[in-house]
């Protein structure tokens, strides 16, 4: 409730227009098909101390979301500035001029990994929104996450592009992107 015009007044406080910064959503979810959603943050922390909500992802892929420092979050007044860490996938809202998703990553994996990558790479700011987040409802999986989990073929294609992707950044970020393949590299 009311995050649409949290963002807007936090792009205005945050000169968003003027700067290259992420502004992140924290993801939360929930295991039951209905939910009394929570109308502020006191609530949602409520129920996650309830064990109504979790932390997005938090059982089948936690990096993808930990950087977001879910324990710092709870207390928070001001946006914090996060570091980027190897597989983070927030939710982001970004100028129009930001960089677009890279078109090999579609269907399932690495589409929301390579774009943060990408805004990392061009030096933009990571940065936790204190009083804003959002809650993904159970569905049944989709098509191409059922394809990724059971083709050898197609996790091996996803691999393949990452790689490419890789070359890419260091074509175009030189020794700076470094990082992201050493990441790759240690996981």
């Amino acid at each position: 409730y009311g995050l649409y015009d949290y963002l807007r007044n936090s792009i205005q406080q945050l000169e968003l227009p003027r700067r290259k910064a992420a502004l992140i959503v924290p993801a939360f979810e929930t295991l039951h098909y209905r939910l009394t959603f929570p109308k502020s943050k006191a609530e949602l922390l409520s129920m996650l101390d309830m064990g109504s909500l979790y932390t997005f992802r938090y059982h089948v892929w936690p990096k993808g979301h930990a950087p977001t420092d879910y324990a710092k979050w709870r207390t928070a007044t001001v946006p914090y500035r996060v570091a980027w860490q190897p597989d983070f996938e927030p939710y982001v809202v970004v100028r129009r001029d930001c960089p677009k998703y890279d078109q090999r990553f579609v269907g399932f994996g690495w589409n929301k990994v390579s774009h943060i990558m990408e805004l990392d790479a061009q030096e933009y700011e990571l940065l936790v929104l204190p009083n804003a987040f959002m809650i993904h409802m159970p569905h049944a999986p989709s098509f191409d996450i059922s394809k990724f989990r059971l083709s050898a073929g197609y996790r091996g294609c996803l691999q393949t592009l990452r790689e490419e992707f890789h070359q890419d950044l260091s074509r175009r970020y030189g020794a700076a992107a470094l990082k992201y393949l050493t990441a790759e590299r240690s996981l």
